[in-house]
């Protein structure tokens, strides 16, 4: 019944993802950590191999992964470099509400943007609000008729790809004492009058991702453009989110998984007493702890990665994914870091980057401490915990 043999195809996706990252990431990542930014050169590669539009269904030109191999593709992005990974998975998580709730003629109309290897452009997904992080329901970015038009008001934080995006997923609300039952999405081109970026953000980690306000001001978007009717748009924020986070654990496994393979690396060769550091019960108890913590990882998110793909009921497996890979990438990151020493401090050696980097897995789509109301929420109602119920 349980099999853990991936197919040819995701092999081969696997493969191909690993090379790039080992190939086109890691010679610059520590170059575009500093400077906060990736050369064009790069996106356009990553282009041409299909990396900027894997949740796109292959018949608007994307790559169609299922839910499990895109998160296979995913930790191998992140062990290359966590800030570049963001900015190229970014389209996934902006298109897949659009994949749920979308209509055909807008599908059409958008999706061919993020597959043209020659001209590669980005979306983003307009959620979170300086006033409504985790709360979603208070979100108070409005949209109201007017004529033929849709005016949309409002400001949107921590928008990954923002400053860069072609087009924007917003969620917005019709009438903000409906909470939940107010919220819609639509979809708001860079180009229209009235769309803004506002500050860049000057992060701790994933420095190469481009993260920005997005401001709407009075901003006129043609009625067919909405793509989530008022009241369902908060269902749609649940259902996308459950079907990400799973990427977004694997995201934490490839960061620790390269933590690890460096803390590694350094204890085999680093020598004091006159033996190398790993012959020390203390660093080898570290190291086996880190192995089996990012393998449990692995595990969490292929399982929460499968039930997405089976269009099961996800919501608790994710939650456990992101949390627990999200808390394991700090926690390896962070023994990488001391077992490298005063070295490990130094921003010439990966291990700092990839300490910073994993700290946004415990923040990013929804922060680890709502993944356990997630959690806790389920096991009020839990009257029989058989796992293949």
């Amino acid at each position: 019944m349980i099999d853990f043999e991936p197919t040819e195809e995701q092999k081969a996706a696997v493969k191909m993802a690993h090379d790039f990252a080992l190939n086109e990431m890691r010679p610059i990542a520590l170059e575009c950590d500093k400077e906060g930014k990736i050369p064009d050169e790069l996106i356009k590669k990553a282009a041409a191999a299909g990396l900027t539009a894997m949740a796109i269904p292959e018949e608007y030109g994307g790559g169609g992964l299922d839910q499990v191999t895109a998160a296979m593709v995913s930790e191998e992005l992140f062990w290359g470099c966590a800030g570049i990974a963001t900015t190229l998975g970014a389209n996934s998580l902006a298109t897949t509400p659009m994949v749920i709730a979308a209509n055909e003629e807008q599908k059409r109309k958008y999706f061919p943007r993020l597959t043209d290897p020659d001209n590669p452009k980005f979306a983003a997904f307009c959620l979170t609000e300086p006033g409504a992080g985790s709360d979603a329901a208070s979100i108070s970015t409005t949209i109201r008729e007017e004529g033929d038009y849709y005016v949309v008001n409002g400001q949107k934080c921590f928008i990954t790809n923002g400053g860069i995006a072609d087009f924007y997923s917003v969620f917005c609300t019709f009438d903000r004492e409906k909470k939940y039952g107010g919220i819609a999405a639509i979809i708001v081109e860079r180009s229209y009058e009235g769309v803004s970026i506002g500050k860049k953000e000057d992060k701790m980690g994933i420095r190469a991702s481009n993260t920005t306000e997005v401001i709407f001001d009075n901003v006129r978007v043609p009625k067919e453009n909405l793509f989530v009717p008022m009241g369902q748009g908060f269902y749609n924020v649940m259902v996308t989110l459950d079907m990400t986070r799973a990427s977004v654990a694997s995201g934490a496994v490839g960061i620790a998984r390269a933590a690890f393979e460096e803390a590694l690396k350094y204890a085999k060769e680093r020598v004091q007493f006159g033996r190398p550091i790993i012959a020390q019960q203390a660093i080898s108890f570290m190291l086996a702890d880190m192995a089996m913590q990012i393998e449990a990882g692995r595990r969490l998110y292929l399982l929460a990665a499968w039930k997405a793909s089976k269009g099961l009921p996800c919501s608790l497996e994710s939650s456990y994914a992101k949390a627990f890979c999200g808390d394991m990438a700090m926690r390896v990151t962070t023994d990488a870091v001391q077992i490298h020493g005063g070295y490990g401090y130094m921003k010439e050696y990966l291990v700092e980057k990839l300490m910073r980097d994993a700290k946004i897995m415990q923040i990013y789509e929804g922060t680890n401490q709502i993944q356990r109301v997630v959690i806790a929420g389920n096991l009020m109602g839990v009257t029989d915990a058989y796992p293949w119920g």
